[in-house]
């Protein structure tokens, strides 16, 4: 992977998220560095998709901000948002993929909406997107006619279609076996080092965040923001903190890895 540099491609600052009366998260503040794979996690209903879909914009904060290269993620300025769109791809757990369309079709859908390229241009991008993935030879595919990992590999590279400077995932190894999983994993690194994209992921998956993480974020259920960020690899053998040492050795809740 290709180290970070220092300088904060997203700041995300006193974020709160909240379903009715239902607060998910408060005052959640932190930077991803340019460069960066910064993977978010916790225990079920503790707000990591809640807290990615806040970021690339899908949901508008209750309170604080999220600031990709500078412009803020729930702005209403049309030209604004077109710039976040255009510099951020998205990988949702599902793929998203329109199932009555071909692959070459799919990955076509952002560059027909952001860009005036001409339709050989479009094609010679979706063939290059597609080959970068492996999925070279498949343009004319249905989603249906692809395994889970094909379809997560042809949604990645829609995500990748307008060169996009971030790339966020929610649970990119869900619904995948090991191997599948880790071939994504290497895919998402050989990204990161190649093209020095910047990378958000959501993963419960500790072989997957140990894989390709360069830092986490840790969020708590019932803290109601983050315990931890850090090197996982630290985190799993240095942490003060039991909740933090608990999730990353595995080890049920009221049991310490270090007690007796």
């Amino acid at each position: 992977m290709t180290a970070p540099e220092t300088t904060p491609i997203i700041v995300v600052e006193n974020l709160t998220a909240q379903y009715g009366e239902n607060v998910i998260f408060q005052d959640v503040s932190f930077q991803v560095m340019k460069g960066e794979i910064l993977v978010i996690l916790g225990g079920s209903g503790c707000g990591k998709s809640t807290l990615l879909k806040h970021m690339f914009g899908l949901y508008k904060p209750a309170a604080g901000r999220v600031l990709i290269n500078g412009i803020d993620v729930a702005t209403r300025d049309e030209d604004a948002l077109k710039t976040i769109r255009k510099n951020s791809g998205v990988l949702f757990q599902s793929a998203a993929l329109f199932g009555s369309m071909s692959l070459a079709e799919n990955v076509a859908l952002p560059l027909e909406e952001y860009t005036d390229l001409d339709r050989e241009d479009i094609d010679r991008i979706v063939r290059m997107k597609l080959s970068m993935v492996n999925l070279n030879g498949f343009e004319n595919h249905l989603p249906s006619e692809l395994s889970g990992g094909m379809k997560k590999r042809a949604g990645l590279a829609r995500a990748m279609a307008l060169d996009p400077t971030v790339l966020f995932f929610d649970e990119p190894s869900a619904g995948l076996d090991p191997i599948t999983s880790a071939e994504l994993d290497i895919l998402m690194k050989q990204i990161n080092t190649g093209l020095g994209t910047t990378m958000v992921v959501v993963t419960h998956e500790l072989d997957s965040l140990f894989s390709i993480a360069h830092r986490i974020v840790m969020l708590d259920k019932e803290a109601k923001g983050i315990i931890a960020v850090g090197d996982p690899r630290d985190l799993k053998e240095s942490s003060t903190d039991p909740r933090v040492r608990n999730f990353f050795n595995r080890t049920p809740t009221g049991k310490d890895p270090k007690g007796a």
